[in-house]
């Protein structure tokens, strides 16, 4: 995944970021339960610095995939509002994350997207680091120098199955609910063990919560993704709220299938204050992927028994959505950039031994969520346009929003306390 280009504004002084949480808390108590946010949420510079510091400073975010950095030595980079960090493997297959900032000037130590770098050398004085954030030696200072205090600030980072997360708190929330709820999914796909297809980034003028608010209703599929209701089932006008028991003979056909072929079903659902969802779904029949006919393009993943494993998606707040059918995956990281406007990275994943040309073709393992991400693209800048008209006012949600309802409490939580 690419750097980011980022507005290069400070972070509020704590009197004015108070201020601001202070306005937030106030939009917040005067918000209508199961209407849309107030238009500042979506446009206001403060209340984006309070979303960075309350929001995407405290949860943990996804960062990337291990294969980005399969040796010793290999890193990315990514930001995350004024912070510069870098992601580096370490001795032993270890993934360290820290600070992309020099303890001695304030210097970053690399502006690349990524790269390989058995130690990393800051670009003004020439302090030189270990990819664990050790420092291994800082030219011309005293013998008494204590280089041991002067290590790269670390970040906290975790891996689940090959993705990678990290957090900017000091104290972060736990880890292991996640890795004990969703785990049991993901193992079978063995998703340490692919490489990257293709990726492909985007810029986009929209504030993040928008894009989050898209991708947790289908009210928009029908007339949004004719690609994604083809194949996936329940998706578009034959959505459970509008046909409730239209297909639950082949809901039950393929959860048995799954139970006996020993993969994870059901879901693990988001709840007023939960960060993290996962669930299982089937595809309409005759399709076992997630490509514009339905046809498998690719080798199964891991320990995946056969073609048809259904959709398996994963989302986790504020910035990550997975969805994987038997035979790639997908991922999407979301990073704000100010208050309308934010990047969005996609990147695809098969089997490491698949080979290119031979066993999938890049262009068909990306094209069905190309359309479908850039569909939602679209919807999403529209909305933020529409948003910033003096004409916006809340609307009520409808009964296949009521996803954004759990997203849009915890995000007033976090933001609002």
């Amino acid at each position: 995944m690419p750097a980011c280009t980022h507005d290069t504004a400070c972070a509020l002084p704590s009197a004015a970021l108070e201020a601001a949480q202070a306005r937030v808390r106030d939009l917040a108590a005067a918000r209508q339960p199961g209407y849309s946010l107030a238009q500042p949420f979506y446009c206001d510079e403060d209340v984006f610095r309070v979303d960075l510091e309350r929001v995407f400073k405290r949860y943990w975010l996804f960062a990337g995939h291990v294969c980005q950095i399969p040796r010793k030595g290999d890193y990315f980079t990514w930001r995350v509002g004024n912070d510069p960090l870098v992601i580096v493997r370490g001795e032993g297959g270890a993934v360290h994350a820290h600070h992309n900032v020099c303890p001695h000037r304030g210097s970053i130590l690399t502006d690349k997207p990524c790269g390989h770098a058995n130690k990393f050398v800051c670009p003004y004085h020439q302090w030189v680091f270990e990819p664990d954030g050790r420092l291994f030696s800082a030219r011309h200072m005293p013998e008494d120098f204590e280089k041991a205090a002067f290590g790269l600030r670390p970040v906290h980072v975790r891996v689940l199955h090959g993705l990678i997360y990290i957090c900017l708190a000091e104290n972060p929330p736990p880890f292991e609910p996640i890795a004990r709820d969703v785990g049991p999914f993901m193992e079978p796909y063995e998703m340490e063990r692919v490489k990257s297809a293709c990726s492909k980034h985007y810029e986009l003028h929209a504030n993040w919560k928008l894009i989050t608010e898209n991708f947790r209703e289908c009210y928009h599929c029908a007339g949004g993704h004719p690609e994604y209701c083809r194949v996936v089932l329940g998706a578009g006008t034959d959505h459970p709220v509008y046909s409730k028991d239209k297909h639950k003979d082949v809901w039950a056909d393929r959860e048995a299938h799954w139970k006996r072929s020993g993969l994870a079903t059901g879901a693990v659902r988001f709840k007023m204050d939960s960060w993290y969802h996962c669930a299982r779904y089937p595809f309409r029949p005759g399709a076992v992927s997630q490509t514009p006919d339905g046809k498998p393009c690719a080798p199964l993943l891991g320990r995946i028994p056969d073609r048809d494993a259904g959709v398996f998606a994963i989302v986790t707040y504020p910035n990550f959505w997975h969805e994987s059918s038997g035979d790639y995956f997908m991922t999407i990281r979301i990073t704000p950039l100010g208050a309308s406007r934010c990047d969005a990275d996609v990147a695809w994943y098969v089997r490491e031994d698949a080979v290119e040309g031979r066993d999938y073709d890049p262009e068909r393992v990306s094209a069905f969520w190309r359309a479908t991400a850039e569909q939602d693209w679209k919807l999403g800048e529209d909305n933020q346009a529409g948003i910033l008209s003096s004409a916006y006012r809340p609307g009520p949600y409808g009964p296949l929003e009521t996803e954004i309802e759990l997203f849009i409490h915890w995000y007033l939580k976090q933001v609002a306390g």
